[in-house]
């Protein structure tokens, strides 16, 4: 299959990280999973091949999934962010 790129997936929850994982990779795109915001800046910072991160916004550890789009943004610009929550409705001036 062919690789369009990597995508980091950030959630909590194991079941809808696996299944984003899995559209992701049917997608034709490399799928690598994190399950706090700790853990996928540890991924950013050892992998250069990382062209998206889908985040969720509610996540346990030190920042949630906004915290983290802006931590990414600032030092590492050129990934592009999805993030997305199944329960709140984040106004765009938080993004």
């Amino acid at each position: 299959m062919l690789n369009r790129g990597t995508v980091l997936v950030v959630e909590d929850h194991p079941i809808i990280r696996l299944g984003a994982l899995d559209l992701v990779t049917s997608g034709g795109f490399e799928g690598i999973g994190a399950t706090c915001a700790d853990e996928a800046i540890a991924i950013l910072e050892a992998r250069r091949d990382i062209h998206l991160v889908f985040t969720d916004v509610e996540m346990p550890g030190t920042m949630d999934g906004i915290k983290l789009a802006h931590y990414i943004r600032g030092r590492w610009p050129k990934i592009y962010l999805i993030v997305a929550s199944g329960k709140l409705i984040v106004q765009e001036s938080q993004l």
